[in-house]
């Protein structure tokens, strides 16, 4: 008994005296074995997926208390490429000895309780290997603590500083412990990530609540055997998992699975400690980016030699693309790009020698050298700037594609501060404009990436600024006040509020245009300092003595900074007090707007805008068209995590007609981020003068008489010559990169350059002489529209990358000569009476490449999937032009295709990929889709053996739609097919995924007599048969207020029946308006094709509009016939269109008429009727019918079978509250119907409201 208690005392003791941290012996030899796998796919039956596997052993040798030797040996590196369970591994012996060579050097490491400290490694292996190293070693981090069966801890690791979860099991029958630990990567408070290219778009929480794209976790198990010295890893095994979807995740992802293992084969006794080899330190075990950026995921090419391999391909392409865009070789420009990002600068001043010579070499080089995207373009540019070896205009695009392009950091941004310095800036005023404005955007990616951000980055376009101010220069202030606002820099407040009336005292006599360009610079610190610029634009807006657009201004601003309840409130009670009808009317359109939207970051805005709109809608509810607006529309989708939005602006600063800005821009919501698309603005400040002195006399000009037209505008003395007449901007990404203004001297320049009393002196003389001596022109513009890409270690130690990239290119052709009779003497009003004729081929195209990837990127290999698409648009042409102004004469030649042609095309697959550096060869892109599929038949075609498919699942269409013209030997050719396998109805990501091609196409088509060319002749009628501008602008009003009249709802009237009447027969035949006529000519064949008159009929309270289309042939007695009259006194249009033999075999009369329903709600009422229609339009006619129903359920209409009036179909939109509207339609056998419609956008009323046009509200 007692030597029981005493064993039993010993294995306490011994059980106490067990120590599990995990140490390594330094006088021990420890070997291990070691796998690490990755692949990559949807993770789905059947599809192919890519991946590798390399395995080894591993010897951990003593050096000192804490340095340790790692020997790899036994390394094998293998890859796959197929569909899993069918296809397997296989090996790549190249790579294997190249990467085996690396790992031969010496490597040692720090280990301290626990922890690899530090990690050395000889001179040339490389930062892959030294990666892929600390994936071995991370089995050895691990935190083991016997008190506590559960616990969290935030540490670091491969992935970055992260907060593991820890499970501690028990073996009560050995020495060891079971450890798992869980990672969540995404919730990494320090991420091992890169991310580029995405500084432009803004981050949104808000949207980034409403799911993930990205969801990452590794778990880790542990063997742990415990011993009086310290733990002793014995096995582990690491799984991670990354789900990746460009929506939401929940509708399906690329998966990514990376999984690692070890096992301990012996331990043994060293016998001696081996010395601690020369290395460098590569930095402890959190994963380490080096070099990285400069492999591009897409492309796998040596690098060694790169100077005659980019020439070469260089003048390849140009050659390829010296007509039209050649579009099976427009990818290679990402070769270029890798290319040229391996060189050095003093390479890029070779390549510069070797190309510049040759005009075409020269542009693909400038194009190209955009991507290179890191200071060593800055500091080429810098030398071509200093030198003046470019001209303003190559010097203008490269920089601004390439600032733009750029990897910013601090350094870069101090080198280009240069640019501003250089005269050569200066040598042209667009250019200048380039470089300041190409400078701002930097500032502002610079501080998307570091904060805070440093103030002596936006210090040159403040001195700027402050400067322009001092000398009162116009020109200077509106430039660098559109440069800060580009960069976005919370510091430059300070100077911005110096332009600002009513906050600073200087600004009290500064135009309206610097003004207003300094509201709008505060435009991205609204996300950045959003309380300041608040309280700003606040004081703006309800300055009452500030005019009307420069508080409008200040409104945008304001609502850009999401204003909460309580400062909403504040301004609802100023609208209900203020008179300016246009500050009114434009913020309470923008609050009624903003209240109707869908988008995340609007998602609390909207709400409280919804409560302004239920305060100001009783008083500020009607507004006219003629006051400032805003206009709003947008959408979301939860399942895609993606929307967009387009907003409108219409600012004036008074009653006048022309207002004096219109803006419009648009954003892109997408997985947490918002992209500002293209925005254009217009301010028309001095456009109101030129018009209003000219208004009488344009009213009743020919709108086709050139030379009256120019007469007018010459003899205007009443042009502004202290402001622009019209300023033009556009703003890309939310960055301004254009701005012009047009001013007297412009115009006028113009003017007299066109005019046709200007002779042999002005420049159109000489470009019509050469013109006549034959000209020929060509461009061509390769450039990467974004590049983005986001790089996160795996546990592998391998670098995990998605990444999209969009390059693309653009090229135009011209060649023309023309034939002048007689031929010009002493100026150009004499071409308005000569013959002309203009021969002239050409191509205008891009083509588009688009490629995402999501997989493994390193410099020795590549796997993952990769989505690629192409989009080739064409556009070629050749034609003869034949024309006499003065005679009205217009007459077009061009031949019937004789080839198929191209003109848009869509091809997109997705593909598993593996590339090997050592062994090209061996690189494979195997379609995800399986290619054994069934081709989808109607069901009306019956199905043979050879129709069998292997899988059911996948789906596979193939149409060809063509709609012939045999008389003209021509057709338009649509064709394309769709493939899609598993799980499409489930997951939204799939309906994206798999084989697409959509191509649109010319044809040629047999005739039944020869056609050797297509003529069109065009003959305009008589001046007293065309509207004159005043008649065409009188319609276009009366047709815009009737048809706006429906959603004001203080109309009044009485209920109008539509009455249908047929077309009234001309007593006498007038001359037409305009006659076209299209014929196909042939040798020894008379011609043949059709004719087209159109007739203008006006009478008193009425216009009517006539067609006659006639086929010309022997024997052609084909006629179409179409009548449009509008009533102004019944208001209401009436079409018909009689067609057949001589406009009597088919008819249809469309009536639309404005009537009240329960005698005040306005309606507008449309009908179809219909007496004889061809066979193929009531087949057409009954498909869509049959869609009705199901369509009608889908949108939330009601739908009842009734009887209704036979070969009729009608529709009735009614207004029935200030949002919302009754819609019913009507078939022979349907009617459907629902009331209360929610209009998605705010309604305009055209019709002037009492007190609502007026400057001042009473």
């Amino acid at each position: 008994m007692q030597g029981l208690v005493l064993c039993v005392l010993f294995a306490l003791a011994a059980c106490q005296s067990l120590n599990f941290e995990p140490t390594l012996n330094p006088k021990k030899t420890y070997e291990f074995k070691y796998e690490g796998a990755v692949s990559i796919g949807r993770g789905m039956p059947d599809l192919a997926e890519s991946g590798v596997r390399l395995t080894c052993n591993a010897k951990i040798t003593g050096i000192s208390a804490q340095m340790f030797l790692l020997q790899v040996s036994n390394l094998a590196f293998e890859e796959f490429n197929g569909i899993p369970g069918k296809n397997v591994f296989y090996p790549s012996p190249k790579l294997t000895q190249r990467m085996a060579s690396e790992l031969s050097k010496p490597l040692t490491f720090e280990y301290v309780k626990g922890r690899v400290v530090d990690i050395q490694a000889a001179t040339g292996v490389s930062d892959t290997v030294v990666n892929i190293v600390r994936g071995m070693l991370g089995f050895f981090q691990v935190t083991v603590k016997t008190t506590q069966k559960v616990y969290e801890l935030e540490e670091l690791g491969l992935h970055g500083l992260c907060k593991s979860s820890y499970v501690i099991e028990e073996d009560e029958h050995s020495t060891e412990l079971s450890v798992t630990q869980v990672v969540d990567i995404r919730g990494c408070r320090q991420r091992a990530e890169i991310s580029t290219g995405m500084a432009l778009a803004i981050e949104n929480e808000l949207s980034k609540q409403r799911g993930e794209r990205i969801v990452a976790t590794v778990q880790y198990t542990y063997t742990v055997k415990g011993a009086a010295d310290g733990g002793l890893i014995t096995k582990a095994r690491a799984q991670e998992y990354q789900h990746f979807s460009p929506f939401d995740i929940k509708g399906g992802t690329s998966k990514l699975l990376a999984t690692k293992s070890i096992e301990l084969l012996k331990v043994t006794d060293s016998t001696m400690s081996p010395s601690a080899p020369p290395a460098q330190s590569r930095g402890n075990l959190v994963y380490k980016f080096g070099t990285i950026l400069q492999q591009m995921p897409i492309v796998l090419m040596k690098l060694d030699n790169p100077l005659p391999k980019i020439t070469e391909m260089i003048k390849k392409l140009a050659q390829a693309n010296i007509y039209q865009v050649d579009s099976p070789t427009s990818e290679d420009i990402v070769s270029v790009i890798q290319l040229l990002r391996a060189v050095t600068l003093e390479d890029l001043e070779t390549l510069w020698k070797q190309l510049s010579g040759n005009l075409e070499h020269r542009r693909w080089f400038l194009d190209l050298i955009t991507e290179v995207t890191d200071e060593r373009v800055v500091k080429f540019l810098l030398n071509r700037f200093r030198v003046g070896d470019v001209s303003p205009n190559e010097a203008g695009q490269t920089l601004l594609v390439s600032i733009n392009h750029l990897t910013v950091t601090p350094e870069v941004v101090e080198m280009s501060k240069e640019f501003i310095k250089i005269p050569f800036s200066k040598s042209h005023p667009i250019l200048w404009h380039t470089v300041v404005l190409s400078y701002g955007s930097l500032v502002y990616k610079l501080c998307a990436y570091i904060q805070p951000c440093p103030a002596t980055a936006i210090q040159p376009l403040l001195d700027m600024a402050t400067g322009a101010l001092e000398r009162n220069s116009e020109e200077e202030m509106v430039e660098s006040l559109e440069a800060i606002g580009n960069a976005g820099h919370p510091s430059s407040i300070k100077t911005i509020i110096k332009f600002l009336p009513g906050i600073s005292p200087k600004a009290v006599d500064l135009p309206n245009r610097v003004v207003s360009s300094a509201v709008q610079s505060l435009r991205h610190i609204t996300v950045r300092d959003p309380h300041t610029v608040q309280d700003i634009a606040l004081s703006l807006v309800v300055t009452k003595t500030l005019p009307a657009e420069i508080r409008i201004h200040a409104a945008i601003i304001l609502f850009e900074t999401k204003p909460p309840l309580s400062l909403l409130l504040t301004i609802t009670s100023f609208l209900l007090e203020e008179k300016d009808a246009q500050v009114v009317s434009f913020t309470f359109s923008l609050i009624r707007g903003l209240s109707r939207s869908h988008t995340p970051e609007n998602h609390q805005l909207s709400t409280v805008c919804n409560i302004a709109v239920k305060i100001l809608e009783p008083k500020l509810g009607r507004f006219s068209f003629y006051n400032s607006k805003y206009l709003h529309l947008d959408w979301f989708s939860g399942d895609l995590l993606m929307g967009t939005s387009t907003e409108g602006y219409i600012i004036k600063n008074s009653r006048d007609k022309i207002p004096t800005a219109l803006m419009m821009k648009g954003k892109f919501h997408f997985i947490g981020r918002i992209l500002q698309l293209l925005e254009f603005g217009v301010r028309a400040e001095g456009l109101r003068e030129l018009f209003s002195e000219s208004n009488s006399e344009l009213k009743d000009i020919d709108v086709t008489d050139y030379a009256a037209i120019m007469k007018i505008l010459s003899d205007m003395k009443s042009l502004p010559k202290d402001k622009p007449v019209l300023t033009l901007y556009s703003r890309l990404f939310g960055q301004e990169w254009f701005f012009a203004d047009l001013d007297k001297d412009i115009i006028q320049q113009i003017i007299k350059a066109l005019s046709p009393t200007a002779g042999k002196e002005c420049p159109a003389w000489q470009m019509i002489q050469d013109l006549q001596k034959g000209i020929s022109w060509h461009w061509t513009k390769p450039f990467m529209v974004f590049e983005t890409r986001l790089i996160q270690a795996t546990t592998l130690g391998l670098p995990v990358e998605i990444s999209k990239n969009y390059p693309c290119v653009n090229a135009i052709t011209a060649n023309a000569k023309a034939t002048i009779s007689p031929p010009l003497k002493e100026h150009l009003g004499e071409l308005l009476s000569s013959d002309i004729t203009l021969e002239t081929d050409g191509f205008a195209g891009v083509t588009m490449d688009h490629f995402v990837f999501h997989g493994i990127n390193t410099e020795f290999f590549q796997c993952g999937s990769e989505l690629k698409s192409k989009t080739p648009i064409n556009m070629p042409w050749k034609f003869t032009l034949k024309m006499n102004i003065k005679e009205r004469k217009f007459e077009i030649d061009f031949n019937p295709p004789q080839k198929v042609t191209e003109l848009f095309a869509v091809n997109v697959n997705i593909f598993a990929v593996s590339r090997n550096i050592e062994e090209p060869s061996l690189s494979k892109m195997t379609p995800m889709m399986p290619k054994s599929v069934v081709t989808y038949l109607p069901p009306h075609f019956p199905k043979t053996s050879e129709d069998e498919f292997e899988l059911a699942d996948v789906y596979h269409p193939q149409s060809k739609v063509c709609l012939e013209t045999s008389l003209y030997g021509t057709a338009l050719c649509v064709e394309n097919e769709i493939k899609r396998t598993h799980y499409a109805s489930e997951y939204p990501l799939y309906y994206f995924l798999g084989y697409t091609h959509l191509a649109i196409q010319l044809e040629p088509v047999k005739t039944k007599k020869p056609v050797d060319k297509i003529q069109i002749k065009i003959n305009p009628g008589l001046k007293d048969n065309i509207p004159s501008l005043h008649q065409i602008m009188e319609m276009i009003h009366w047709v815009s207020k009737n048809s706006s009249s429906l959603f004001n709802l203080s109309s009044t009237g009485g209920a109008d029946g539509v009455q249908s009447s047929e077309p009234q027969s001309l007593e006498s035949t007038p001359d037409p308006m305009l006659v076209v006529k299209a014929l196909a000519l042939g040798e020894g064949v008379k011609p043949e094709g059709y004719e087209a008159a159109v007739y203008y009929l006006p009478a008193v309270q009425i216009d009517n509009v006539e067609l006659i289309v006639s086929q010309l042939g022997v024997e052609a007695n084909w006629k179409m016939c179409g009548d449009a009259h509008l009533d102004k006194a019944e208001e209401s249009a009436k079409v018909y269109l009689r067609w057949g033999a001589e406009c009597q075999s088919y008819d249809v009369a469309v009536v639309a008429t404005k009537t009240y329903q329960a005698g005040t709600k306005p309606a507008v009422t449309a009908k179809v009727k219909w007496d004889n229609l061809p066979e193929y339009v009531t087949n057409a006619g009954k498909s869509v019918e049959d869609y009705i129903p199901g369509m009608s359920l889908l949108l939330g209409f009601y739908q009842r079978h009734d009887a209704n009036t036979a070969h009729e179909v009608s529709v009735s939109i009614v207004r029935e509250s200030a949002q919302s509207l009754d819609i019913e339609l009507k078939t022979p056998q349907l009617t459907v119907y629902r009331k209360g419609i929610f209009i998605p956008i705010q309604m305009m009323n055209f019709q002037k409201g009492r007190n609502m046009t007026d400057t001042r509200l009473n």
